[in-house]
């Protein structure tokens, strides 16, 4: 297993998978082992997909401070990972929760970039969250699917704060676009893969400065693909494209029919359009 050192030592791991040019992936969770991104849809036919395990997470160590955990800390691991390739500048890709990361790593580092490509990502680094009522907005699209009553059940005891484990498990449906055998399987390897302690602590006090991250990324030279799940409530497509606004070369791109994770909603469409962006590179047109 390909591994490199952090700055503070902590032995990271990475996954090499696919041919062509190289893409550094960055998983969300947040703090869940790469895993579960797979091939992404097929991406990996047409790019050579890197694949961090965050720290204390996967094939990767523990760190000797949990306080390392913090979104904002993460970022020299990624540019440690970007100078162990030997890589100029990158193509970044990060899907949800890794948004926060990967976006305050176009802040820090504005040059490393080739592209930046944000799936189904969170923005609170721009200090753009998702809400119950966003929850709820993309929960009504789904009142017609045979498991709807009892998920919705459950995630209204989610809402509440009264959830048992059973409840968490009954909402999964709702961050598909298709509640099939896949889909089924892929969700059932969610709390394997994850760290709960370096999830708390993810975004815990200080991880974010919106203003300065703002700022950071106004000048921002890279072409964004930023996209959205039609039925994905994080973000809702009216959200991305809020976060869209907030940078200067972002194209915003809804997927038909998907939800949080779209490369297993429709693999090909996926896989189009990612290449499509990847192959335009910096050349691209904001939209």
């Amino acid at each position: 297993m390909p591994s490199f050192a952090a700055p503070d030592g902590t032995e990271l791991a990475y996954h090499v998978v696919g041919e062509g040019e190289p893409l550094l992936c960055l998983p969300g969770g947040p703090m869940r082992a790469s895993g579960y991104l797979g091939a992404l849809g097929g991406l990996a036919q047409r790019r050579c997909l890197i694949t961090l395990d965050l720290r204390g997470t996967g094939d990767s160590g523990t760190p000797a401070d949990p306080a390392t955990y913090r979104c904002d800390r993460q970022v020299a691991d990624v540019e440690a990972l970007r100078a162990h390739l030997g890589l100029g500048r990158v193509d970044l890709l990060a899907h949800s929760a890794a948004g926060d990361l990967a976006l305050l790593y176009a802040a820090r580092h504005p040059r490393r970039l080739r592209t930046l490509t944000l799936i189904t990502a969170r923005a609170r680094a721009l200090g753009i969250d998702f809400t119950e009522e966003h929850r709820r907005e993309a929960a009504a699209l789904r009142t017609a699917e045979p498991w709807f009553d009892a998920a919705y059940d459950a995630y209204e005891r989610v809402w509440a704060g009264t959830a048992a484990d059973a409840d968490w498990d009954a909402i999964a449906p709702f961050f598909y676009g298709r509640w099939d055998a896949a889909a089924q399987a892929h969700a059932a390897t969610e709390v394997a893969q994850t760290h709960e302690e370096a999830a708390e602590r993810y975004a815990s006090a200080g991880a974010f400065a919106p203003d300065a991250a703002r700022a950071g990324l106004a000048g921002l030279d890279a072409p964004v693909l930023l996209l959205a799940g039609e039925l994905d409530s994080g973000p809702l497509p009216r959200v991305a494209e809020d976060i869209a606004k907030l940078l200067p070369r972002a194209e915003l791109v809804v997927q038909p029919g998907a939800g949080h994770y779209p490369w297993l909603d429709d693999p090909q469409g996926f896989t189009w359009t990612v290449a499509t962006f990847l192959e335009r590179g910096p050349a691209g047109a904001a939209v």
